[in-house]
């Protein structure tokens, strides 16, 4: 999926399989951690970190994704 971070704080994630969209809300708390709130009530904070020169996500729940990042990318 596609996650697109806005300067105002607005959140959306694309879904890769064609299920829609999720929109939020995104804040910067301590020691990396991004924090999102779901406009559905779920909320979530992950880290993004750099292992070895590449930009990985890791879930709250102790996943962990490699991230492509894109700047500019939008409306």
């Amino acid at each position: 999926g596609v996650s697109l971070f806005s300067a105002g704080g607005a959140y959306s994630y694309t879904y890769a399989d064609g299920g829609g969209t999720a929109f939020g809300i995104f804040r910067v708390e301590g020691q990396g951690r991004i924090c999102i709130d779901y406009r559905n009530g779920f909320s979530r904070c992950d880290m993004y970190v750099r292992n070895g020169g590449r930009l990985v996500l890791l879930t709250e729940d102790g996943k962990r994704y490699p991230v492509k990042t894109a700047v500019g990318v939008g409306p």
